[in-house]
C-alpha cells in the first residue's frame, strides 16, 4: 500500500478567540490572517534576496551543511543547517514556529531556482545553430543534460528567454542570477513547517474540520501577548474522503476570504509496472481533445513470440471544440487587453500628475487591470474544469473497459511546429499537462498504472501494418483519398481506412503493451515511462451479435426460427399478398401499426379561444413553465459535470473478446 496525497481548497467564515470567547467575523478574521502572511512573506523575500547569488546557490546544490552532513529534506531545517539566518524588524516579536514557515517557503522557491538553473545551462552549453529548428543530434545532445521530467514547453520558453538576454546584452548569461531577478514571494504562510506549537488540527465530521492557530492581534506584534489562539470551522469539500488523513493547511487570504488549503492523504493499492494484458490507449488529437481505443496483449502459441495486440474496434471520443473555441475567443480578448494596458503605461509614463488627462487616464488604466484579471480567472477555471472533466472521462473508461493501465504520449517529445494558428500550435497551448497529472490522479484511485510513450511517428505510420515503415496517407475525408487534409488516415498498402486521432491511439496502446518490459519509474515522482519503441500490428476483433428475442425464444423452445420447406413446397405458386397500407381500402379491417409517435398531432387542435390560428399540438396548459435548455447538454448521462464537451459515453463491457480467431486479419496489397 502507498499514499496518495492532494490539496482541496476550503473556506473558512468566522473565528473565535479561544481564551476569552469572542467571535472574530470574517473580515476581522481576514486582516489579522493577512498580517500573518505578510509577516511571513516579509522574512521570506528577504532571506531569497540575501541569498540570490551563484554562490549561495552552489552551497544548496551540494547538498552538504556547514557541519559536512547532508542536508535534509525538510527546507526550513536545510537552510538553518547551511547557516542561513534571517530575523524580523527590531520591536516585532514573531515566534520561532513562524519563522519556520518563513524558511521553509524560501527554501522551496531556492530549490525550484536549481531546476531552472540547471535547465538554462544545459540550453547554454548545447545552443543549437537556429534556436527555431533543433536538429535531431542537438535534441540528444540537450537531453542529455537535462533533468528528468523537463517538457518542451519549458525547453522553449527558456530558449526564448535567453536568446531575448543575448539580444539584448550580445552574450549569454553566465548564471540564473544574471537572467532573472529574485523570485517574488507569495502572501501566504505555509504550517507545513510548524507544529503544536502553532497549530492543531483534527477533525470533527464527514465534512467539517477544526484548525486551531495562533494569530496576531496587531499588524506589528511587539510581545506574546499580541498573539491569541484563535478556533477557525472549516468546511470540507466532497472531494475529500472520510477516511481521509489530514495534513497540515496553507493559509492565505483571497478577495478578502480566509483560503485554506487543506492538504490530504488516502491509501491506494500499488501497481506494477510489468504485467499488463488489457491497456488503453489516448491520442491528443487533432479532431478531438483525447481520443482513445482499448487493446489486449495476446501471446499463445499460435501467435508470433512477443505478442499481439487486438482492439476491441469501438473508438472513444472526448471533443471539446465548443471549449476550446471559448477559449481562443478569451484568450484573443485577453491579448487585447494586455496591448491596451501597455499603451496606457506608455501614455502614462510621458505625463504628470499636474496634467488635467492623467486623472481620468489613471482611472482608465485601474479599470483595465481589473477586467483583465478577471479575464485571466476566467481562463484558468475553465481550463482547470476542462481538465479534470477530461481526466474523469478518461478514468471512467479505462475502468468501464477493465484495463490496468492507461497509455498516453510523452509530452516531453511533442513540439509544435509551423505557424501560430496551426492546430498543432493552439492544441500545445491547452491544459494538456494539467490532464495528465489529473489522469494520474485519479487513476491512482483505481489501482491503474499511467505510463507514457514516445509521440514520434504515431500518426505517421499504419497501426494495421505495424512495421513502422507503412506511412499513412492523410486526406480530408474517406471519400476524398486523392486530396490533401489531415483528419482522415488512408494506408495504401493494408487498405486501413480510420480517422486519424483513432489510429494514432492504436499505435499508442501497441508501443506500451508490447513495450512495457522497458518501462521506466523515475525514481522521486513516481512517473512511469517507456523511452523504447516497439513496433507491432493491431488487430481489431469482430465482437458477436447479440442474438434477437425471436432466436432467444426459439433456442429456449428447441424449435427452428426458419424452418426450411418440404421439397414440393419450395416452388412459387401463389402471389405474394399485397402489404396493408393507411389509403387501402381494408385499413379498417386490417390496419397499419407504427411504433413511431407522429411528430404531430393525429386529431384536430382545440379551437382557439382568441384570435389568430395556433399549430397543432398540446395545448398550454396554465401555471406551468416551457421547458428550456441552459446549454449544450450533448451527453447528459455521462458525469463530467461539464456540458460543453461531446464525449462517448461510459458503457460498462462484457468481458473482452479479443483472439487470434476472432480478429480481423492483416491484408497486404
Amino acid at each position: 500500500m502507498s499514499k496518495l496525497t492532494a490539496t482541496a481548497p476550503c473556506t473558512t467564515h468566522a473565528a473565535m478567540v479561544e481564551k476569552t470567547g469572542e467571535v472574530v467575523p470574517q473580515a476581522l478574521l481576514a486582516r489579522r490572517v493577512a498580517w500573518l502572511t505578510a509577516l511571513a512573506r516579509d522574512l521570506a523575500g528577504c532571506l531569497v534576496a540575501a541569498r540570490w547569488n551563484p554562490a549561495d546557490l552552489d552551497g544548496l546544490a551540494g547538498g552538504v551543511g556547514l557541519d559536512g552532513r547532508v542536508l535534509p529534506s525538510k527546507g526550513w531545517m536545510a537552510v538553518r543547517r547551511l547557516g542561513w539566518g534571517v530575523g524580523p524588524e527590531p520591536g516585532v516579536y514573531i515566534c520561532d514556529r513562524v519563522l519556520r514557515c518563513a524558511q521553509e517557503q524560501a527554501a522551496r522557491l531556492l530549490r525550484l531556482a536549481l531546476h531552472r538553473r540547471r535547465l538554462v545551462e544545459a540550453i547554454v552549453a548545447t545552443w543549437p545553430h537556429n534556436p527555431g529548428a533543433r536538429t535531431d543530434a542537438e535534441w540528444d545532445a540537450l537531453r542529455a543534460l537535462l533533468p528528468d521530467g523537463v517538457t518542451a514547453a519549458e525547453i522553449r520558453n527558456r530558449t526564448r528567454q535567453i536568446r531575448a538576454y543575448r539580444d539584448e546584452h550580445e552574450v549569454f548569461p553566465a548564471d540564473l542570477t544574471e537572467l532573472e531577478e529574485p523570485p517574488n514571494v507569495a502572501a501566504q504562510v505555509v504550517l507545513a513547517a510548524a507544529d503544536r506549537q502553532l497549530l492543531t488540527l483534527e477533525r470533527t465530521g464527514h465534512r467539517s474540520a477544526r484548525l486551531r492557530v495562533r494569530l496576531p492581534l496587531v499588524e506589528s506584534p511587539a510581545s506574546p501577548r499580541d498573539w491569541a489562539w484563535h478556533v477557525l470551522p472549516v468546511v470540507l469539500p466532497p472531494t475529500v474522503p472520510p477516511e481521509a488523513r489530514l495534513c497540515a493547511p496553507t493559509l492565505r487570504v483571497t478577495k478578502g476570504r480566509v483560503r485554506v488549503d487543506l492538504p490530504f492523504q488516502i491509501l491506494i493499492g500499488f501497481v506494477p509496472a510489468t504485467g499488463h494484458m488489457i491497456g488503453c490507449g489516448f491520442d491528443w488529437g487533432l479532431n478531438g481533445l483525447l481520443t482513445g481505443v482499448v487493446g489486449r496483449l495476446v501471446a499463445d502459441g499460435r501467435v508470433i513470440s512477443g505478442g499481439r495486440v487486438i482492439g476491441d474496434g469501438r473508438p472513444l471520443l472526448y471533443d471539446a471544440s465548443g471549449v476550446s473555441a471559448k477559449l481562443h475567443r478569451l484568450r484573443a480578448e485577453r491579448e487585447h487587453l494586455a496591448a491596451k494596458i501597455q499603451r496606457q503605461q506608455r501614455l502614462l509614463a510621458g505625463m504628470t500628475a499636474a496634467d488635467p488627462r492623467y486623472a481620468a487616464l489613471s482611472a482608465a488604466y485601474q479599470v483595465l487591470g481589473v477586467e483583465h484579471e478577471r479575464l485571466c480567472a476566467r481562463i484558468r477555471n475553465l481550463n482547470k474544469a476542462l481538465a479534470w472533466s477530461a481526466a474523469r472521462w478518461a478514468v471512467d473508461q479505462a475502468v468501464a473497459a477493465g484495463t490496468t493501465v492507461i497509455y498516453l504520449e510523452d509530452l516531453a517529445t511533442l513540439e509544435a511546429r509551423g505557424r501560430r494558428g496551426n492546430a498543432n500550435t493552439r492544441l500545445s497551448g491547452q491544459i494538456r499537462g494539467q490532464i495528465v497529472e489529473a489522469i494520474r490522479h485519479l487513476a491512482a484511485k483505481h489501482a491503474i498504472a499511467v505510463v507514457t510513450v514516445p509521440a514520434r511517428g504515431t500518426s505517421r505510420y499504419c497501426p494495421r501494418c505495424g512495421d513502422g515503415t507503412s506511412v499513412l496517407k492523410h486526406c480530408p475525408a474517406p471519400d476524398r483519398l486523392t486530396d490533401k487534409g489531415w483528419r482522415w488516415a488512408y494506408c495504401p498498402a493494408c487498405g486501413l481506412s480510420c480517422d486519424r486521432d483513432r489510429a494514432a491511439a492504436e499505435r499508442i496502446v501497441s508501443r506500451g503493451l508490447l513495450g512495457q518490459n522497458a518501462t521506466r519509474t523515475h525514481r522521486s515522482t513516481g512517473v512511469r515511462t517507456i523511452h523504447a519503441i516497439v513496433e507491432g500490428n493491431v488487430a481489431r476483433a469482430r465482437r458477436t451479435r447479440k442474438p434477437t428475442r425471436a432466436a432467444r425464444r426459439a433456442r429456449r423452445t428447441r424449435t427452428d426460427l426458419h424452418p426450411r420447406p418440404a421439397a414440393r413446397d419450395r416452388a412459387k405458386n401463389r402471389p405474394t399478398p399485397k402489404r396493408p397500407t393507411r389509403t387501402s381500402a381494408n385499413s379498417r379491417n386490417n390496419p397499419m401499426t407504427s411504433s413511431r409517435v407522429p411528430d404531430r398531432r393525429t386529431v384536430p387542435a382545440p379551437p382557439p379561444t382568441s384570435g389568430g390560428q395556433r399549430p397543432a399540438g398540446h395545448a398550454p396548459k396554465p401555471g406551468r413553465h416551457q421547458p428550456y435548455r441552459t446549454g449544450h447538454v450533448r451527453n447528459s448521462h455521462h458525469r463530467t459535470g461539464f456540458h460543453h464537451a461531446k464525449a462517448t459515453p461510459v458503457l460498462m463491457l462484457a468481458k473482452h473478446r479479443g483472439s487470434p480467431g476472432q480478429a480481423t486479419p492483416v491484408r497486404v496489397a
